[in-house]
């Protein structure tokens, strides 16, 4: 029989009709045993991870099929507990396929140290943006007789006297003794003493209302 023949014969189309059916079948087949691996249509909730220790998340991400990956350790945040979870990928909520790995951020344990920087000479102005800019906030503003006016003279955290170069931590309260401009220039009495590593009593030292005024900061 020749290769014309045969290709027109009800032979070969019946074993083409097979060959096809074959291909269609094994292709469904295929299909539906994909769709069971992956559970197409059926999608997992994500959890709300926020403030939970990596731990715990670990546990509740294993009872629903999912897996948890720490990428990173973030900068302190106060507002969530230390060493629990700061984000989250897919966020809280997502609809995802089980197997699927949960991408978290933890909090620091604490603040990070900052330097306190060289203030000595320096106006109250000029060393209130370096504060700001360190992320340490101001606190209270007191007084002493000196003959420059709102000049530096000390910082105090919660009492104690912080010396260029002292370490606090990210985010402290700084307390300030600035000169009040009222002092008269006496060579003897100018040179002070190294003042002492507590604030000094209220006698020494009378807080005031720190206003800004037009020859002020």
């Amino acid at each position: 029989m020749s290769l014309f023949k045969f290709l027109t014969s009800r032979t070969f189309f019946i074993q083409a009709f097979l060959a096809v059916a074959i291909v269609v079948v094994f292709t469904f087949l295929v299909i539906q045993f994909l769709d069971f691996r992956t559970n197409h249509g059926q999608e997992i909730k994500v959890p709300d991870l926020s403030k939970m220790k990596l731990e715990i998340a670990e546990e509740k991400l294993n009872e629903l099929d999912l897996e948890v990956f720490l990428l990173d350790t973030v900068e302190f945040n106060a507002d969530f507990p230390p060493f629990t979870i700061l984000e989250q990928d897919p966020k809280a909520g997502s609809l995802v396929k089980d197997g699927r790995k949960i991408y978290v951020k933890l909090n620091a344990g604490e603040f990070t140290d900052i330097t306190i920087p060289e203030f000595k000479d320096k106006t109250f102005r000029q060393i209130s943006s370096t504060i700001k800019s360190l992320t340490l906030k101001e606190g209270k503003i007191t007084y002493k007789p000196h003959i420059a006016k709102d000049v530096v003279l000390q910082i105090y955290q919660d009492g104690r006297r912080l010396r260029a170069g002292d370490k606090v931590k990210k985010n402290s309260t700084l307390d300030f003794v600035l000169g009040d401009g009222k002092e008269v220039f006496d060579e003897e009495t100018f040179s002070s003493e190294e003042p002492a590593d507590t604030l000094p009593p209220v006698e020494e030292v009378q807080p005031e209302e720190f206003k800004e005024e037009n020859d002020g900061i």
